[in-house]
């Protein structure tokens, strides 16, 4: 007899591949493929990924009889029987081989191909595709469901808000033909209202911007959405981006196809800064996806938003989504581009399958754990390697490490269940003052190697954020993962200076009672600094994902000159700093 209680593992195979576990009401592990294979938003099947979930809820893949995947449309059909064309795009994506696209034609006919939905043939195909691998895991019997890329990211937006009634909407470059959905959600049933096409795709407008700023598209919009803090603004009329794509009646539309909005994106950069191309770009997001908000809104009568996809990364759009008059309350998934679409189809098979639709996600410490016994052996063997190290169990390594970055240390912090999606969260993080600009500049030439103008988040503790940010009427309840901006109240300026952009708003993370050991930390600098805050960064260095492993944290404390690494309970220094 089938039962809520049964597992169901979600897996995706594309773009930041990765898989998870639900059961009944609770998201039991999750991890993507990049923190295992130690390459960053890492392609291909999550084999590493569905081991480890097994692994940490004590399963064998003949235990699972419940499969979710995503995505069945013809271009990743296509790279799923020939994996050699999504490892080529992974290499090109990371500057490992020049692009080979540059014929006009092959370039229109990829993006033709990427925009067509699913049809008998992609899903039959991927279908047989998927069963086979997991059939070679050592999976039987199980029955594999395909889910819609666009209903995945809104399952996991809605089921995970932990609102009874929303309007979900999903915005990303392309997936199973579309850009995007709207829906309904109400007694734990999405309806669609509206859904946008692959062809006027506002997540291929930003791509096409950062590829031709010469930044990675698909990972450093976020560089051009900093960038943008940087011009002089400009009225919209005078903005020539504003003609090339806009909402309307609650739809996307372009008169250009995506080759030629790069032709037309092309034409017009060489004649504008960097910095006010940026702008542009980020105006005729913001506008754009504001304009679809408020038109929903007033059809719908709907006041609390669940938000997925990958466009919903773009923080300063995400403060002004909140904004609006009509707006409630925001939720913005927090894993919400690809690497969450394990999630999200695991969730549609646990209600389509069980008729559990309620998660409410309260933190995303969802990876693995590793033991005193593990971290002493990794220790040993680091040591053994030629590291100069020593270490100690200490009882108040939060007190420590807060009197160290006190005293301007900068200090690795790894702790628990590693974090799911793009932010670290106060379990695989790099802490340091916030108030210290030549820390941040530290950090940002000799570990992070980023563009200078791209800023530092802080971690706040929960009760701290109302009288060091203004609320501008959202919730901080809603905003703990890093998903929106808030500007930093003038008084406290110089606190914040290491985790502030140039426009005086910050990405904060907001800290209550699920992280204990990270609220003592924070708690203890506030007894100093008069407010919990620090400086938290993602635990790794440049073009290499999160660490997941003691191995791989002792690894980075040898490489950065870095003195002081916690390793849950143990106290490890480096010598050689």
């Amino acid at each position: 007899m089938k039962s809520e209680r049964e597992f169901v593992l979600g897996v995706w195979d594309g773009h930041d591949a990765g898989a998870a576990l639900v059961r009944g009401g609770e998201l039991v592990c999750a991890i993507n493929e990049e923190r295992l294979t130690r390459r960053k938003l890492e392609v291909g099947f999550p084999s590493l990924a569905i081991g480890a979930c097994l692994e940490f809820a004590g399963l064998t893949p003949r235990d699972v009889k419940y499969i979710a995947a995503s995505t069945t449309d013809p271009a990743k059909t296509l790279t799923r029987l020939f994996p050699r064309l999504k490892e080529e795009y992974y290499l090109i994506r990371r500057r490992k081989l020049p692009p080979r696209t540059a014929d006009p034609f092959k370039k229109a006919f990829k993006y033709r191909f990427t925009e067509l939905a699913p049809n008998p043939v992609s899903i039959a195909l991927s279908r047989r595709h998927l069963t086979g691998r997991l059939r070679a895991l050592g999976f039987r019997d199980f029955r594999l469901s395909l889910v819609d890329h666009h209903a995945a990211h809104a399952v996991a937006a809605a089921a995970c808000s932990g609102f009874p009634e929303a309007l979900v909407i999903t915005l990303d470059g392309v997936g199973d033909g579309l850009c995007g959905t709207v829906r309904r959600f109400a007694g734990g049933r999405l309806e669609l209202l509206r859904a946008l096409p692959a062809h006027t795709s506002l997540g291929i407008f930003f791509e096409h911007v950062t590829n031709l700023m010469n930044m990675r598209e698909l990972e450093d919009e976020g560089k051009v959405m900093a960038l943008a803090n940087y011009a002089y603004p400009i009225p919209d009329e005078e903005n020539p981006l504003m003609d090339l794509i806009a909402a309307t009646d609650g739809n996307i539309v372009s008169r250009y196809s995506a080759t030629a909005l790069h032709r037309e994106l092309r034409r017009i950069l060489w004649r504008y800064p960097s910095e006010q191309f940026a702008a542009m770009a980020q105006r005729v997001l913001e506008k754009s996806i504001l304009d679809l908000v408020r038109h929903y809104l007033a059809a719908t009568g709907i006041r609390r938003l669940a938000a997925a996809g990958g466009v919903f990364s773009n923080i300063k759009m995400n403060m002004k989504i909140a904004a609006l008059d009509g707006v409630e309350r925001i939720y913005v998934f927090p894993h919400m581009g690809d690497g969450g679409l394990g999630i999200g189809a695991a969730m549609h098979l646990n209600y389509e399958a069980f008729g559990v639709a309620g998660y409410r996600l309260d933190d995303l410490y969802l990876g693995p754990r590793h033991s005193r016994v593990e971290i002493l052996a990794a220790c040993t063997a680091a040591r053994r390697e030629g590291g100069a190290l020593k270490w100690e169990t200490v009882a108040d390594a939060p007190q420590r490490a807060a009197r160290f970055i006190l005293d301007g240390e900068i200090i690795l912090w790894f702790r628990g269940r590693m974090e799911i999606g793009p932010r670290s969260l106060g379990n695989r993080s790099i802490l340091a003052r916030p108030d210290n600009n030549r820390i941040k500049d530290r950090l940002n030439v000799l570990l992070k190697k980023r563009v200078w103008y791209q800023p530092f988040c802080p971690s706040i503790l929960a009760e701290d954020g109302p009288p060091l940010l203004h609320a501008d009427g959202l919730c901080l309840d809603d905003n703990r993962f890093m998903t929106m901006a808030f500007r930093v109240r003038e008084e406290h300026l110089p606190l914040m200076a290491g985790v502030i952009n140039i426009d005086g708003t910050c990405r904060p993370q907001f800290v209550k009672e699920e992280n204990p050991a990270y609220r003592e930390l924070l708690l203890a600098l506030k007894a100093e600094l008069g407010y919990g805050v620090v400086l938290n960064t993602s635990f790794n260095i440049h073009g290499e994902p999160l660490v997941c492993t003691p191995a791989e944290a002792l690894k980075m404390l040898r490489q950065t000159g870095i003195r002081y690494l916690f390793l849950e309970d143990v106290l490890v220094e480096n010598l050689a700093a």
